[in-house]
């Protein structure tokens, strides 16, 4: 089983970035363990800060992985094109956020991705990712 985790803007600052809301581990931390956690699955990772770059990986893996896990940070509310990317592949996508958006800023109640998605996980912190995969791994 293949699965792609797409990470976007400001997520490569976990760790360091606003810990109170997303935690002190990095994202490089997390994704060894969660590697460990699922040795029978081949991971791909990428995290890009442009809206571009994150479309381009979508189409890479749409095709020819058992799923997706995005996490598009502050595309989710204003990229109309990665949603619109999701449509056009096949591979299916759960949209994951590691805060609880629902529970700030009221623009981030939008999201551009979640009607593309098979799913969202929102607000568990990393723990998010590891449950995107599981329900992947679940699905074959």
């Amino acid at each position: 089983m293949k699965i792609a985790i797409i990470n976007g803007p400001n997520l490569n600052l976990l760790g360091k970035r606003e810990p109170n809301v997303y935690g002190l581990e990095t994202f490089e931390n997390y994704f060894d363990k969660l590697k460990n956690q699922f040795p029978e699955i081949q991971f791909s990772y990428f995290q890009s800060n442009v809206e571009g770059e994150l479309i381009n990986a979508l189409q890479q893996f749409g095709f020819n992985y058992d799923g997706i896990v995005l996490n598009p940070g502050g595309y989710t509310h204003t990229s109309v094109a990665i949603g619109d990317a999701i449509a056009a592949i096949t591979t299916p996508v759960i949209e994951v956020h590691i805060s609880n958006v629902h529970a700030r800023e009221d623009f981030r109640k939008i999201s551009h991705v979640s009607a593309k998605a098979v799913g969202s996980i929102i607000g568990l912190g990393l723990k998010g990712y590891e449950l995107a995969v599981n329900y992947f791994s679940t699905q074959q």
